[in-house]
């Protein structure tokens, strides 16, 4: 989670919303490492979890994940969760709750849905302390950035 934070500072010192998140193997080898780009991708799928199993597929030359482990500084919102679940991914671990658009336990539960074709284990809180207070301090200060100019 650690990378995940690093990954996420990077994100947030783009101008991106800071989610970090990476992916390792079975031995904990990282498989793939990514942030959101979303804003300079100018692509609404770029999140920092799409990215990294993207990425994790093409290294692995395979779409099915489920020996890996995805670590994500924030709680994943619906088309992450849905691409995690399609991934079939062996682990999930985050660590803010997303109280907005959070589909892993906070506003819907994507991987124990009907719809959903793949049981996901999921750890939820790891590091969460950190992983927030990084998200609120860049939200403040995007905000105090906009009173500033306008």
């Amino acid at each position: 989670m650690i990378r995940a934070l690093e990954l996420a500072q990077v994100a947030g010192d783009a101008g991106e919303v800071p989610v970090g998140a990476i992916i390792v193997d079975a031995h904990d080898n990282l498989v793939a490492a990514a942030e959101n780009r979303r804003e300079r991708d100018r692509d609404p799928t770029a999140h920092a979890e799409i990215v990294a199993l993207r990425a994790a597929g093409q290294t692995l030359q395979n779409w099915h994940l489920n020996h890996c482990t995805l670590y994500v500084t924030l709680e994943p919102c619906p088309m992450c969760a849905g691409a995690i679940v399609l991934a079939r991914l062996g682990l999930l671990v985050y660590g803010a709750d997303d109280p907005k658009t959070g589909a892993i336990r906070t506003v819907a539960n994507i991987p124990e849905s009907a719809c959903s074709n793949h049981r996901l284990p999921v750890l939820a809180g790891i590091m969460e302390p950190a992983c927030r207070r990084q998200l609120q301090s860049w939200f403040k200060r995007r905000r105090e950035d906009s009173n500033e100019t306008g």
